[in-house]
């Protein structure tokens, strides 16, 4: 039996800006998880059973692909990735049965906390490892990025890449359709071993004297339709976009500079700059990244001292807040607040780095 899990991911500031090669953003892992367990087959093919879909489906392969499949996109995408390195390596074509469970939901809802890049990243590590594949942590997380590229290639990978190093990370997205073309060329091998032009990603450390509180405005967003509804408005190449990249870039570096520094104040400032930009683009392309319990998050937050904004695409999902970690009767009054407005606080944490087996 092989387990593998992968911790779920806030933004903590880079926000649609990442989507394009190269810009910076800034992540942190969270202290839930999905896990993925893989066995030795019942019958001949894969099966897959999940906590949040079907129940012991099973698929055959055919060319490479598992399928015809109803659910469950990432899971196979990932498998079969695996599996064409597997073949590239002179290896047999994988059969087992696997299995996943999320930490990152409440009771089949998902919070935003990157459940789709966290079940991606498990079952490429525990599958290569039951397939006897010895990978770095860079090539666990390009062939997750592979996978996942396969369904949306307009994804950064951040979240992916949050899942595979844990702690705080500071992200930069490689050209996806690019990589895409160069696997399907030149083969997955390659694809681990070749330069990725953009790609670039270094851990940062925790900030010093801070607390970050998560909430959840309980109700769910889609990252994928909001990040494509922004691709289908006339807006990329505008000089509201070209200001939006520059000036989300600026806050970015100066965020990761603050943290390299310790200086939390510094931090917390480039925070706030960070939800304005998402509200200037907001106002510009009226996608709904604040909703209005987003918006009470944020006020409650500064009502008390804090910085806040929200984790990820918006339109629902999460909301995080950095505050004195010494200030126990604002962090408590800051809960209030929330609870007062809809928003739940969750209690979650930031995971600790992963390791790179």
């Amino acid at each position: 039996m092989i387990r593998r899990c992968a911790p779920g991911k806030l933004f903590v500031a880079g926000e649609y800006a990442v989507v394009e090669p190269g810009n910076p953003a800034i992540l942190v892992a969270v202290d839930r998880c999905v896990t993925v367990t893989v066995t030795a087959p019942v019958e001949a093919g894969v099966e897959i059973s999940s906590d949040l879909g079907p129940r012991g489906e099973r698929f055959g392969w055919r060319n490479g692909r598992l399928g015809p499949h109803t659910g469950l996109a990432h899971v196979v995408s990932a498998i079969e990735t695996v599996a064409r390195l597997a073949a590239e390596r002179g290896l047999a074509t994988p059969e087992f049965s696997l299995s996943v469970e999320s930490g990152l939901h409440d009771n089949g809802t998902k919070y935003g906390l990157g459940s789709s890049g966290a079940v991606t990243v498990a079952t490429v590590a525990a599958v290569a490892a039951y397939c006897g594949l010895t990978l770095s942590a860079e090539e666990r997380f390009r062939l997750a990025l592979l996978a996942t590229a396969e369904l949306d290639p307009k994804g950064s990978g951040g979240d992916l890449a949050a899942s595979t190093w844990g702690g705080w990370i500071a992200y930069r997205a490689p050209d996806r359709p690019a990589v895409l073309e160069l696997a399907r060329s030149e083969g997955v091998a390659e694809a681990l071993r070749a330069p990725w032009p953009g790609f670039a990603i270094r851990r940062l450390p925790a900030p010093e004297g801070l607390w970050l509180e998560v909430g959840w405005t309980g109700h769910p967003a889609s990252t994928v339709s909001l990040v494509s509804e922004l691709h289908r408005r006339p807006w990329r190449g505008t000089a509201a976009h070209r200001r939006f990249v520059r000036t989300t870039t600026d806050c970015v570096r100066a965020a990761i500079t603050a943290l390299e520094r310790g200086d939390g104040q510094e931090l917390m400032d480039r925070v706030r700059q960070a939800r304005q930009e998402l509200a200037l683009l907001d106002d510009a392309v009226a996608l709904g990244v604040f909703t209005p319990r987003l918006t009470a998050l944020c006020e409650a937050a500064e009502a008390v001292g804090g910085a806040a904004k929200p984790s990820g695409a918006g339109g629902g999902d999460c909301g995080i807040a950095l505050l004195d970690a010494s200030a126990t009767r604002d962090i408590a009054r800051l809960r209030e607040r929330w609870a007062s407005a809809g928003v739940v606080p969750l209690p979650i944490r930031p995971a600790a780095e992963g390791n790179e087996e």
